[in-house]
């Protein structure tokens, strides 16, 4: 097993924390790219930042990092279009976060990506 590129450089991470790796501060930037009225999935923000199956390293991001980078955590969702928070209260902030910009999910809960996805191109790579 390879062991990550930041234990490689010597960096010491406490455990539940993220490192700020190339590849963590893309992913920041991309998110912080998300403009109002569009949401991104944690995949696209993954393969946008060069790591298509990186998903799950994008949700410890927002996890680890929305307070501290500001990042507009409201605007991601799942690949379904779902919104992927289980905590009942979180996920109704999100859809009020997501209505306020203008943002609606259907009576199934679910955003239309095919409207509100946003397209950050290639410019993040």
């Amino acid at each position: 097993m390879t062991r990550p590129a930041y234990q490689e450089t010597g960096m010491k991470v406490k455990k539940g924390e993220v490192p700020v790796t190339p590849y963590t501060e893309r992913v920041i930037r991309i998110i912080k790219s998300i403009p109002e009225g569009s949401v991104m999935t944690y995949g696209q923000i993954a393969a946008a930042a060069g790591s298509p199956r990186g998903a799950r390293q994008v949700v410890r991001i927002l996890h680890a990092m929305s307070r501290t980078h500001q990042l507009p955590w409201h605007r991601v969702v799942n690949a379904s279009g779902e919104i992927a928070l289980r905590d009942e209260e979180s996920r109704e902030k999100q859809i009020l976060y997501l209505a306020g910009e203008g943002v609606e999910a259907g009576a199934d809960g679910r955003i239309d990506l095919e409207r509100y996805r946003h397209d950050p191109g290639e410019f993040f790579l």
